[in-house]
């Protein structure tokens, strides 16, 4: 059943991955935890802590570069933006390879119109403006800037939280920093300016204007058909949404550095579990919960199968019913680029066909690998 056909309920989770009932809610939970618990670091971990986020180095491209808020209001405004779009890149820009650029071009395929935002340090320089030039060119509206976290932050949970970290009272732990913040920073950017956020290893396949409100489910409990886990990697939210104010709070108050997902796929799904399970009533709370097919047609486990062209007629009957039901389903294909940034695109593969309904720079010789 396409997702567009699927009701809203507020207790009902059962689902598979071809029919899934939506879920609203509007609720107000009471945070379980009292207060965050911070320590101090050593000398040589507070400078790894400053390392990761202090300004550029490099020459700022812009002169009022640390003017965050002007030149987003700036681009907003010029643009008459309603449909707005916020990526984060914390790696290097000799990283911001094809696959990030073709999620850039999937998105202005169908969004032609969209506002794309990239927060970074590395793309806002003149080699980024160079990467963004021929979307520019061909009037596309995106624009790379540098997160100023004090701005973005501010009057939420998160501002505490940074605060401490910036005095060396937390602990950064074993995972990258920079891939926490661009957690947090993704809610904070959504709760101040509203919009989609979406992770730089997607392949947009239908238009995502048409949702609001909504987060992903990425597995199923096979016993229960109810959705076990959600994924941070694609959010639409309206500006100001009581859920992400959640979100933001359990980041501040439960940061753990050293356990993988913790304070992104397993704090968004903590959340919406107790706000769904709790009896208090009011708010306005509202939002839905996709099925996998939505954003996750595939666990990262099985991403390689989209890759791989047909072997026989068997594997080229399942391709095609695969292609069936994303188109019928799916909104975005998430590539899981940790998994398969090596994996090579295989010519009559599905990602293959997918890529050729979805370019703007149409060259059928090129691939994302």
């Amino acid at each position: 059943m396409p997702i567009s056909q699927l009701s809203s309920s507020r207790a009902n989770f059962a689902m598979n991955d071809e029919s899934f009932p939506m879920f609203s809610t509007k609720t107000h939970v009471k945070s379980p935890h009292n207060s965050p618990k911070f320590t101090h670091l050593s000398p040589k971990m507070i400078r790894r802590v400053r390392q990761v986020i202090k300004p550029p180095s490099q020459e700022p491209l812009h002169d009022e570069m640390r003017s965050f808020s002007k030149r987003v209001r700036r681009f907003f405004d010029e643009n008459s933006c309603k449909f707005r779009v916020f990526m984060t890149w914390i790696s290097s820009i000799k990283s911001f390879g094809d696959r990030e650029k073709f999620t850039i071009e999937s998105l202005f395929k169908f969004h032609p119109n969209a506002c794309l935002i990239i927060v970074s340090n590395s793309m806002d320089s003149n080699r980024g403006s160079q990467i963004l030039e021929p979307f520019v060119r061909l009037n596309y509206k995106v624009m790379a800037v540098s997160p100023d976290f004090k701005f973005i932050f501010k009057n939420t949970m998160a501002a505490i939280w940074y605060q401490q970290l910036e005095k060396g009272n937390v602990k950064p732990g074993e995972i990258s920093l920079g891939q926490n913040l661009s957690n947090l920073l993704r809610l904070a950017l959504l709760y101040k300016y509203g919009g989609v956020y979406m992770d730089t290893d997607f392949i947009v396949i239908k238009r995502l204007d048409t949702l609001r409100n909504v987060i992903g489910a990425q597995t199923v409990d096979p016993k229960t058909k109810n959705w076990s886990r959600l994924n941070n990697a694609l959010m639409i939210f309206d500006k100001k949404h009581p859920l992400l104010i959640k979100f933001i709070v359990e980041f501040a108050l439960t940061f753990n550095g050293n356990k993988w997902g913790h304070n992104g796929p397993y704090l968004v799904s903590r959340v919406v579990e107790r706000v769904t399970n709790s009896s208090t009533k009011g708010g306005a709370n509202e939002f839905t919960v996709l099925p996998p097919s939505a954003f996750y047609v595939v666990g990262w486990g099985k991403v390689g199968d989209l890759f791989q062209k047909p072997v026989d007629e068997l594997h080229q009957k399942w391709l095609d019913d695969k292609i069936d039901q994303i188109e019928r389903d799916s909104y975005a294909i998430h590539l899981w680029n940790r998994q398969s940034r090596e994996i090579k695109v295989e010519d009559g593969s599905i990602i293959s066909q997918l890529m050729k309904k979805s370019c703007v720079f149409c060259n059928l010789s090129r691939t994302i690998s």
